[in-house]
């Protein structure tokens, strides 16, 4: 692949991502000021608060205390599940990204 097509497919998928968004093309900046490293380390740390209550009301349960419903403690250890699982997903193609940025020839 020249470096032509590659420039032309990189602007092709900044334009591609503008429209997704529908906001206009801003050539890589940042103007909401995330940073990629702070949302990641959110999302981890909101799955693991989702887990911890999880496993408080699943203990709260086997410990007896009347206030705490079966039912309540099994969509929760559900939510635990599938918040753990897309956290994981995510990671998996976070790692399959970079290996093929990796792997590309400039």
């Amino acid at each position: 692949m020249s470096t032509v097509d590659v420039n032309q497919l990189l602007n092709q998928m900044k334009q591609m991502a503008a429209l997704a968004d529908r906001k206009p093309d801003n050539s890589l900046q940042n103007p909401a000021g995330l940073d990629f490293g702070e949302v990641l380390r959110g999302s981890i740390e909101t799955v693991n608060e989702v887990q911890s209550h999880a496993s408080g009301m699943a203990q709260q349960f086997e410990l007896g205390d009347p206030a705490v419903d079966l039912t309540d403690v099994m969509v929760e250890l559900q939510k635990a599940s599938v918040s753990f699982e897309a956290m994981k997903q995510v990671r998996n193609k976070l790692l399959s990204a970079y290996k093929d940025v990796m792997s590309m020839q400039v």
